[in-house]
């Protein structure tokens, strides 16, 4: 990973993004499960729809 320069009147912040405590839950049970099974725990993914492209836009005429 190189140096990052910063540009002139330009600051770079990086703020970490703050957990709920619903996040911080879940995340201190996948670690546990994986402590105690040496597992990675399945996690149900978030439901997403299929990206609409050009080719698959119907047109009416």
């Amino acid at each position: 990973m190189g140096y990052i320069k910063e540009p002139a009147g330009i600051d770079f912040i990086v703020d970490p993004t703050p957990l709920t405590t619903e996040d911080r839950k879940k995340i201190s049970e996948v670690i546990s499960y994986y402590k105690a099974t040496g597992r990675k725990m399945s996690l149900t993914k978030p439901v997403t729809r299929p990206r609409q492209t050009t080719r698959s836009k119907k047109v009416i005429v």
